[in-house]
């Protein structure tokens, strides 16, 4: 009896937290969850500490999407909640514990292309909700997906903040090197003035260390430039991308209706009286 009236409570408390998600967005939620704590096991089971802790970040991140819903009162498009789930699995599950940013090429770039896009809808529709629910503001749609973007650029430009202070802080790598053949600097210039000095064609380089020294084949070693820049590029990109569409969404909802599968919106009448109606009969 005890037990039965423990599942009854957790049973409620699950349907509570997730009141306003679609059976499609629990069911990607459950999914990449239990997958989830079964990596948590095996890293424990092997001792790694700090691949466990990234299972628990991970975890701790699945629960954001229905804080926010539930907290502000904002409803997620099924498409969107369960793109933001697959999105963080495959950040931390595939790309640091399962090594997808080393073994699937281009994988990083994916990931940084479709974050652009879907912080460039959540920056949309912080705009439009209030382009539509105030009547002594109307901006217009250029300006709305300008928004959109500048707040896209501004999440991947923090993003490379926070990658950066990681790898200086903590001695991570973040923001992964990339071997480069030809490099431009005026730090070689022996006369000291403002030219550059172009090397090319390195074959390798080699650091001296107290108790040796190192050898890079293949060129010389940029530490994180480059990734750095292409993951803001990518980003550009996918911002770029919706604030097209969101520009098209504006002047015809119906016709490029698309874009609201990628934009938050806040719950009607109808809803609240849904829900009200659904907690009277729990």
């Amino acid at each position: 009896m005890i037990l039965y009236m423990k599942n009854t409570k957790n049973i409620e408390a699950f349907k509570e937290k997730f009141k306003h998600s679609s059976k499609r967005a629990i069911s990607t939620y459950l999914i990449l969850r239990s997958l989830v704590i079964l990596c948590l096991v095996l890293q424990i089971i092997r001792g790694d500490i700090h691949n466990a802790f990234l299972c628990l970040i991970t975890l701790i991140l699945f629960t954001l999407p229905t804080l926010i819903t539930n907290t502000l009162k904002i409803k997620l498009p099924s498409a969107l909640e369960s793109i933001i789930y697959i999105f963080i699995f495959a950040a931390e599950i595939l790309g640091e514990i399962n090594n997808f940013y080393m073994i699937i090429p281009h994988w990083d770039t994916i990931l940084h292309t479709l974050n652009g896009f879907l912080t460039a809808g959540v920056g949309f529709s912080l705009i439009d909700l209030l382009n539509e629910n105030s009547k002594n503001i109307k901006l217009s749609p250029f300006f709305v997906s300008l928004v959109a973007f500048c707040f896209s650029m501004t999440i991947g430009v923090l993003w490379e903040f926070f990658e950066y202070s990681a790898d200086s802080y903590l001695k991570m790598d973040m923001q992964k090197d990339v071997l480069v053949s030809d490099i431009s600097s005026v730090s070689l210039n022996e006369k000291k003035k403002n030219e550059t000095i172009i090397v090319k064609d390195i074959i390798s380089t080699q650091i001296i260390l107290e108790n040796g020294s190192i050898i890079i084949n293949d060129g010389y070693l940029d530490i994180g430039l480059h990734d750095t820049m292409e993951d803001l590029i990518v980003n550009f990109i996918g911002a770029t991308s919706f604030s097209f569409i969101g520009y098209l969404y504006i002047h015809n909802r119906d016709k490029y209706k698309f874009a609201s599968n990628f934009i938050p919106i806040k719950y009607s009448d109808e809803d609240i009286k849904k829900q009200k109606r659904t907690n009277l009969k729990l």
